[in-house]
Parts: C-alpha cells; sequence; structure tokens
C-alpha cells in the first residue's frame, strides 16, 4: 500500500503557504477544504494553497511536492482517525465515528493514486474553478536513476 509524504527541495513553501507543512508527513489531496469556495476566496496565500497545496495530515498544512512511499496498515488507520477528528474540530462533524467514512475516502482516494507510481515518484497538484467545482489535476514527475558509477567511489579497502 503507498501514500505520499511531503517533500521539500527549498524553503518557498515556508513563505508561500500561510501554513506549510513539514517535510516527511503524509499528506492527500485536500480539496474538500475548498468545495465552498467562490473566485472572491482565491487571494494571496489561500490562493496558493487553492492552486497548488496538497494536505499535510499532521499539521494540516500545504505543500507544493510530495513523494509516493510505503505506508502500513496501521498508520493508514491512525491517520484516518486523526483526519475524522479533524473534520470534528474543523469542519463540525457530530463525531469521529460519523466522520471516519469520510476521511477514509479521502485517504483511499490518495492511496489509489499513488499505487499506480513507484516509490519516490513526485506528485503535483494544480486546482481550479469551473462550473461543477473543484477540478483538481495531477502532475507526475518520474523519479530519476543515476548511474552506480557517477555516486559510487572507486578505490580498494586494502592499502
Amino acid at each position: 500500500m503507498k501514500l505520499a509524504r511531503a517533500i521539500h527541495f527549498d524553503e518557498s513553501d515556508q513563505r508561500v503557504f500561510h501554513s506549510p507543512a513539514r517535510t516527511g508527513e503524509w499528506c492527500i489531496s485536500g480539496g474538500f477544504e475548498f468545495s465552498n469556495w467562490g473566485e472572491a476566496d482565491l487571494e494571496g496565500k489561500p490562493r496558493q494553497a487553492f492552486i497548488n497545496g496538497w494536505l499535510g495530515l499532521e499539521t494540516f498544512g500545504r505543500v507544493t511536492f510530495v513523494a509516493v512511499t510505503q505506508i502500513q496498515p496501521e498508520e493508514r488507520a491512525a491517520l484516518e482517525q486523526d483526519l475524522a477528528q479533524h473534520f470534528v474540530d474543523l469542519y463540525g462533524a457530530p463525531s469521529v465515528e460519523a466522520a471516519l467514512g469520510v476521511a477514509r475516502e479521502e485517504i483511499a482516494q490518495m492511496c489509489d493514486l499513488c499505487e499506480a507510481h513507484a516509490a519516490n515518484t513526485l506528485l503535483t497538484v494544480t486546482r481550479e474553478l469551473d462550473d461543477d467545482g473543484v477540478r483538481e489535476t495531477y502532475r507526475v514527475i518520474e523519479p530519476q536513476g543515476a548511474a552506480l558509477d557517477i555516486l559510487a567511489v572507486h578505490g580498494s579497502l586494502e592499502e
């Protein structure tokens, strides 16, 4: 089973997102956050989060790039509980039990997206508003292999 973790190549997320995700935290699309948004909401840092931010499941901050990796079933179950609690705390869901199905669906959708890709594949998301609401598209950046002789140090351990 695969999911994605936040990855940073520079400090730009610290400047462009109101609340940046931490490197290494598990992420999902998090497009649900924008379900009631309109053009008037798309300004400044919230606009940046809308356009290309994945949602971190620990800080509930945003990140531009995620990397596909393996996740253990018990980790996924804990994330589902945390996301359900987030739905209670932030969105007014009546209980964790009531929100758990939606949390599972959100994480399952991201797992499905990740499952088709090799470990270390990078993903980006782009969102736009259309007549039907929020539309997401994904970009896939395949991992690049390096030739072993580029990284290897040649020599002998014997003197």
